[in-house]
């Protein structure tokens, strides 16, 4: 029997769809569910925090055009023809040097020292600095921490020759290796930025900031040019307008205009068009929203390359290198180890999304200096992910899709209509633009805290299945200020200062009916209220007052508990048999508040929990209820 290919392919037995056949199934279910409309299109889709639509369903008609190829203008797809992982940046902030060697033998292949000048010649002691990059993170002292790094670089080219000079003849060869014998460096996996240097010789960035300190960054920016040809001046910072609260075109948009106003300071100090191009480094933020991650990071190199195209630069240096790290801002100080699964989803995205260098924060980065632990987990994420997950086997894996060419194309319209709005105010060194900017922050800030708030943006461990038995690891503190908002912070004020009382509070859940009608709103209030660190306290099921209806014991149950304050739990229909009962006997035996979980108004009910309320209101209604000052 002779079987065709077209018998062979998987759908074969399937009938052929169409984009109006899914809508006329889709509008079925949507109707079986009581939403009224026309377009399943509208009644499905979501807008992201820069008004980008982000549709139930795209085909090809969604393509927005050529995205061109890794390593080519426009460089949506990548900033290098080859693929082969990202550089292990792990990050340090205090001086030690066996934790910086630990890293180094097991992985990580960069270095990004937030220390003191003088801490850096005993940290890289033992480094060989020409096999990994350095990124220096010194703040107003970066001046003297870039001579710190020169100094050690020249000592350890010093070294190398005094032992080529020394070694027999015939033996010169190894001789930049013999000088580092001792020395750590990264593994092969980092030798696509780093390999094949000379001893001392840099890579890496010197964390020169133009917007803060524009003499110091045209000085290094001059130097690297000049002398250090793998080591750049500049770091483009997007990850502070991240961390303010701002939404993924806001950080774009800051950053080009950042990006730029380098340009503007460098070329003005004489360096060309290509030399300045070629100092600028770019740090964004990744999130465990990974396709909104990898929508940014191609995006960005999109406008990059359209601003080199006007600024007459050409290859490699229109390439934008990037350097994502995952976000501060959705890390938890409480249960802090679900923040593994939140830089697992951010890395993934990263390396997918094209950047170049990725830092993985460790979990505990909330609580403090993070510990051997911690650290050894955060760079084996990046093994996992690259070496058992096969990421970095393909080339910009997400290219062709629908969604994610859609969506990268519509964020990048989004954060040049912000760009060119900052420009317009002066660039970002103006200070209007600066007005402009913390307003928009804010803005955005303010409705992000609105959904946080009601768990329409959910932060799992925190505002959605908290334990409050848990016990957070103990850390030291950060030797530096973290600036920055944190999702989940005020929910984690509200766990603070339950956990600050003499005794917990409770809320007592006044379960009418049997288990099978109050489970599932128990649950529901019972995970709200644990939420600000408010223990809900139940009768025993099995029990009168926990499968009953008689509102008498239920009463009874509630004064034993101690509780001031109740919920009522139980179904629609026996809300509408029992809820006015189980009110007043609740309120005589002298329940201050009443709440009860879902909608509908009964006599002697003071307010409704249900999905979408304002949870932190709730919290914080209840703590001044219960007399907890706040």
């Amino acid at each position: 029997m002779t079987v065709s290919p077209e018998e062979l392919r998987p759908a074969a037995d399937f009938p052929p769809t169409t984009r109006e056949r899914w809508r006329e199934l889709a509008l079925g279910v949507l109707r079986k569910s009581g939403v009224e409309t026309g377009s399943p299109e509208e009644a499905l889709a979501s807008l992201t925090y820069d008004g980008v639509t982000i549709a139930p369903l795209y085909d090809a008609s969604d393509l927005p055009g050529d995205p061109g190829l890794p390593g080519a203008a426009p460089y949506v797809r990548g900033s290098r023809p080859e693929g082969g992982g990202w550089d292990v940046r792990q990050r340090h902030e205090v001086a030690d040097p066996e934790a910086v060697l630990a890293d180094l033998e097991n992985g990580v292949t960069s270095l990004w020292l937030a220390l003191e000048p003088e801490d850096l010649p005993r940290v890289l002691e033992r480094v060989h600095v020409e096999l990994i990059s350095i990124t220096l993170d010194a703040g107003e002292r970066t001046r003297e921490a870039a001579e710190a790094l020169f100094e050690v670089a020249e000592g350890k080219r010093a070294a190398a020759a005094r032992l080529r000079d020394a070694a027999p003849a015939g033996e010169g060869e190894t001789g930049d290796r013999a000088a580092g014998e001792g020395e750590t460096g990264g593994r092969a996996a980092g030798e696509r930025e780093t390999g094949g240097r000379a001893s001392g010789e840099l890579a890496g960035n010197l964390g020169a900031d133009p917007l803060r300190d524009p003499r110091t960054a045209v000085e290094l920016a001059r130097r690297c040019a000049r002398e250090f040809p793998g080591l750049r001046a500049i770091v483009v910072d997007g990850t502070p307008y991240h961390d303010a609260g701002g939404s993924d075109a806001e950080e774009l948009g800051c950053s080009v205009a950042a990006g730029v106003a380098a340009l503007r300071t460098l070329t003005g100090a004489g360096l060309t068009v290509a030399e300045a191009f070629g100092q600028l480094e770019f740090r964004y933020a990744a999130t465990a929203d990974q396709f909104l991650t990898i929508a940014k990071l191609r995006a960005a190199r999109r406008l990059w390359a359209r601003v080199a195209e006007v600024c007459g630069a050409g290859a490699p240096e229109a390439g934008q290198r990037q350097h994502a790290v995952t976000g501060s801002a959705m890390m938890t100080a409480r249960d802090p180890w679900v923040n593994m699964l939140r830089t697992t989803l951010a890395c993934f995205a990263a390396g997918t999304g094209g950047a170049d260098a990725v830092t993985v924060q460790p979990f505990d980065v909330r609580l403090g200096l993070p510990d051997a632990f911690a650290r050894r987990i955060a760079r084996n994420t990046h093994a996992l992910l690259v070496e058992e997950a096969g990421v970095a086997r393909v080339t910009d894996p997400a290219g062709g899709s629908w969604y994610v060419e859609r969506l990268t194309e519509d964020l990048a319209e989004k954060a040049w209509e912000w760009f060119q709005e900052i420009e317009r105010a002066g660039g970002m060194a103006a200070a209007p633009a600066a007005g402009l900017v913390a307003a928009r922050l804010a803005a955005t800030w303010e409705r992000r805290a609105a959904n946080i708030a009601r768990r329409r943006d959910p932060v799992t461990g925190v505002s959605e299945f908290p334990d409050l038995a848990e016990r957070p690891p103990v850390r030291s503190p950060h030797p530096r200020d973290v600036p920055g908002r944190h999702y989940a912070e005020e929910f984690e004020a509200l766990r603070d200062l339950a956990d600050a009382q003499e005794s917990r509070p409770g809320v007592f859940l006044a379960t009418i009916g049997p288990v099978a009608a109050y489970t599932a709103r128990a649950s529901f209030a019972a995970n709200l209220f644990q939420a600000g660190g408010i223990a809900a306290v139940t009768a025993a099921p099995g029990t009168d007052a926990g499968s009953g209806v008689d509102p008498a014991r239920i009463a009874a149950a509630f004064t034993a508990s101690g509780a001031r304050v109740a919920c009522l739990c139980s179904s629609d229909r026996l809300y509408g048999e029992h809820a006015e009962a189980v009110a007043a006997a609740l309120r005589d035996a002298g329940a201050g508040k009443i709440w009860l979980a879902g909608k509908g108004e009964f006599a002697g009910v003071d307010a409704n929990l249900y999905a979408g309320c304002d949870v932190l209101d709730v919290l914080r209604t209840t703590f001044d209820d219960l007399g907890v000052a706040r």
